[in-house]
């Protein structure tokens, strides 16, 4: 068979070359289009499903939500594994599915599920899959350098109007908000006027999120006019949570400031967010879509936070904390490098040990063929260019040409013998 191939090939030279052009072409245009990263992503096809339910314990959360989730999410097609952790307030369920499963294929069965399991879950809480990303996606992270905005404003900006024009890149999966207070708006109740009123705890937080709303009506005519009536109740500034009315004593209305006082605060926080030991910030992390080029993405959010930068308030800059585009660069640069530096080494110790520059063309050639091949593979497998990827493509140059040395220096050795077999019959006849 290998006899056949090669009789083949010689007897079709030019078809062999225009055939290795063409893959030659098509490997640079692979490298153009293949990922860029400092390091290959190893995690798992997985999808998290998160629900939270705030104050509760966490053998609640494992009893009521995370134990009927991962009952009713085995059933999945092609799913490995299902881990699962309960802790306070909150419950995280996660579906390993096969490697060759598309993670797209794999959230939307996800999806299909919990449209029947969240019936299984208490009244209020509603489970959600987590950002189409890896353990290797935060790829950015960014903080606000603003002295002259406290950290509720920094945290107000971030989530309000930062977050939703970075989360527009291509490739970014999430912009994940940190630091600072998140703005509320909070009722200090006072329980001896809710004794006196007779009014139950629950009763308020009914009356306030009942007149958090606007409502719509119909329309009527009147002088060949037409009018459209709905009702103004969304909340807008602390007042109007102050005049919301909880119930009525002999005619005399009780609003919320009659048994309270209204004020505006932070959520409550689990920890703050330093750098570098000078004080409090606010910022996001970047979190990469899955098998989206890193290197790209990070230069489409830095071109992008450009652009958003100019819509911030006067002296609000942003500022790069961590930018895995510098180690990606470097790593690439240093093994491109070393690359160059062997394919030279190989190629003086085939012209040395061949001696002969034609035949040592023959083999050199094979080299960027190959490599630029090996590139055609990668993008086949959905592998991206990293320290492990072309280390292995660094490993094997010397390999590339070892089967080239030894079929010429075999066919150098078989039309010697031929020849002298023809030197002798000439001789002796």
């Amino acid at each position: 068979m290998v006899q056949k191939i090669i009789e083949l090939s010689l007897r079709n030279r030019y078809i062999v070359l225009v055939i290795a052009l063409v893959l030659f072409g098509w490997g640079l245009y692979s490298i153009q289009k293949n990922p860029v990263d400092a390091i290959p992503d190893l995690s798992e096809n997985q999808v998290i499903v998160f629900t939270e339910w705030a104050g509760q314990s966490p053998q609640i959360m494992e009893d009521q939500v995370t134990f009927p989730l991962v009952s009713n999410l085995q059933g999945i097609p092609k799913v490995k594994n299902i881990r699962a952790t309960s802790m306070f307030g909150m419950s995280f369920v996660y579906v390993i599915f096969d490697d060759n499963v598309d993670v797209y294929w794999a959230r939307t069965r996800v999806l299909e599920r919990l449209n029947y399991a969240q019936r299984l879950l208490p009244q209020g809480v509603t489970p959600t899959i987590g950002p189409d990303g890896t353990g290797v996606g935060h790829i950015l992270w960014y903080t606000l350098d603003a002295n002259n905005l406290d950290l509720g404003e920094q945290r107000a900006l971030q989530d309000w109007y930062i977050k939703f024009a970075l989360q527009t890149v291509p490739g970014v999966a999430e912009i994940a908000s940190f630091g600072g207070f998140e703005k509320q708006y909070q009722i200090v109740v006072d329980p001896l006027k809710l004794q006196f009123y007779n009014i139950s705890l629950t009763d308020v937080i009914n009356k306030v999120k009942a007149n958090n709303n606007d409502v719509g009506g119909r329309k009527f005519e009147m002088s060949n006019m037409a009018y459209i009536i709905r009702g103004l109740g969304y909340i807008r500034n602390k007042e109007d949570i102050e005049n919301i009315g909880i119930t009525e004593t002999n005619g005399v209305p009780i609003r919320v400031k009659d048994i309270g006082t209204v004020q505006s605060g932070g959520e409550e926080r689990l920890g703050i967010f330093d750098e570098n030991g000078n004080g409090e910030v606010v910022g996001g992390i970047v979190v990469m879509r899955y098998s989206e080029n890193a290197d790209k993405v990070i230069r489409a959010v830095k071109a992008k936070m450009k652009i958003v930068e100019k819509g911030l308030p006067a002296g609000v800059h942003f500022k790069i904390a961590y930018d895995r585009s510098t180690l990606i660069e470097a790593a690439i640069n240093n093994i491109k490098e070393k690359l160059i530096e062997e394919m030279i080494a190989v190629s003086l110790v085939v012209l040395l040990f061949l001696f002969h520059w034609r035949s040592a063309l023959n083999i050199i050639i094979q080299i960027p063929i190959t490599i630029a091949i090996s590139f055609i593979l990668l993008n086949a497998f959905g592998l991206s260019s990293n320290i492990m990827s072309l280390t292995g493509i660094a490993l094997a140059i010397g390999v590339i040409v070892d089967n080239g040395i030894i079929m010429s220096e075999n066919a150098y050795h078989n039309l010697s013998e031929w020849q002298n077999d023809q030197a002798n019959k000439s001789k002796y006849t």
